[in-house]
């Protein structure tokens, strides 16, 4: 199922009906994944959008400044939609759909123009402490309708696919490690069994990249998979998500949970990693050795990054709580066009 959201919001009445049949369909994972299709304008001839990570603390730890730099840097590129790697409301998510904190951290501090486009959001660890189906309720989407967020889905742009990964239950000290049980509870409805849950997931996300016949291929999830940061790498998702990343010859994988921003560029696979935790409260102070040939840019401090794609080039860049511009990367693909071959 093909859901089309362009710039124009849609009605409360349609908006309801719309995420109702998604929450419906994704309530089972082993149905297919939930699709958006964003389609280009005539003429256009890239896609242009922001993604930002680890923000929501009512416009606290710089998040007013770097939501700021984030309209300007949108209007500049007349961006297309945003992208949230997750930990959308801290410390422990939305505690219902009514909690203010939608209001605190989400719509009243993402105020410009330029950004009053649909953004698609994945969960982080701190969402599902609080009421995670308050996040995926579209009840929200009444409240604000550039506002979606699901477990995990596709989003179609033509020359790119995005897959969305609920990276959250594949880590296991979630679930048993006493001293996190201890400080923290979490909302786990709609995951468990967790096993069976991963399995179906890790399945269907396979399943899409193998059927996906765009140009590029970005998967995003929070957690990272590759990272000098302070949470180290996510073995699970080393073990069970990498092998599909690289047999799909996905491009990027993009997340947040490290309150950074980095580049690391995988020498044996090409794949980039990309981080943009950056969205709030961040210097962490606590960065690993990292192979200098792989590590192009780790900024352990506030920001969020632009992505530029077209057929054959995308351009990524990363930004600081100022707006100052960090890092730029081209990633470069031949453009293949069908060939006619003419015998004599």
């Amino acid at each position: 199922m093909t859901w089309c959201l362009n710039q124009s919001m849609l009605s409360p009445v349609i908006s309801t009906i719309i995420v109702l049949c998604l929450l419906s369909i994704h309530s089972s994972i082993a149905e297919n994944l939930p699709r958006f299709q964003h389609r280009l304008k005539a003429q256009q001839t890239s896609l242009n959008f922001l993604v930002v990570g680890d923000w929501g603390r009512k416009g606290n730890y710089n998040q007013s400044f770097v939501a700021h730099q984030m309209g300007i840097v949108g209007e500049n590129l007349n961006i297309d939609f945003v992208i949230s790697t997750g930990d959308n409301f801290y410390e422990d998510g939305l505690e219902g759909v009514d909690d203010p904190a939608f209001y605190d951290s989400f719509v009243n501090i993402y105020i410009a123009p330029s950004l009053q486009k649909i953004w698609y959001a994945v969960l982080g660890n701190h969402d599902y402490r609080g009421d995670v189906e308050a996040q995926l309720s579209p009840i929200l989407r009444q409240k604000d309708g550039r506002w979606v967020c699901l477990r995990s889905f596709i989003l179609d742009a033509e020359i790119v696919e995005f897959f969305f990964v609920d990276t959250n239950p594949f880590v296991e000290k979630y679930f048993t490690d006493p001293e996190e049980l201890e400080k923290h509870t979490y909302d786990w409805r709609g995951v468990l069994p967790r096993e069976s849950y991963i399995a179906e997931l890790l399945k269907e996300v396979d399943s899409a990249l193998v059927q996906s016949k765009a140009k590029w291929k970005i998967v995003v999830g929070h957690h990272t998979i590759k990272t000098a940061g302070h949470h180290g790498n996510t073995q699970e998702l080393e073990e069970l998500l990498i092998p599909i990343l690289k047999s799909n010859k996905v491009d990027a994988y993009i997340n947040g949970h490290d309150h950074c921003l980095e580049h690391i560029i995988d020498k044996e696979s090409g794949i980039q990693f990309l981080t943009s935790g950056g969205g709030s409260k961040a210097w962490r102070g606590d960065v690993k050795p990292w192979d200098e040939e792989e590590l192009k840019l780790y900024h352990d401090g506030q920001g969020f990054m632009s992505v530029q794609i077209t057929e054959t080039n995308a351009d990524i860049v990363f930004y600081d709580v100022f707006g100052k511009v960090l890092h730029t990367w081209r990633i470069t693909k031949e453009f293949k066009s069908h060939a006619y071959i003419q015998f004599a």
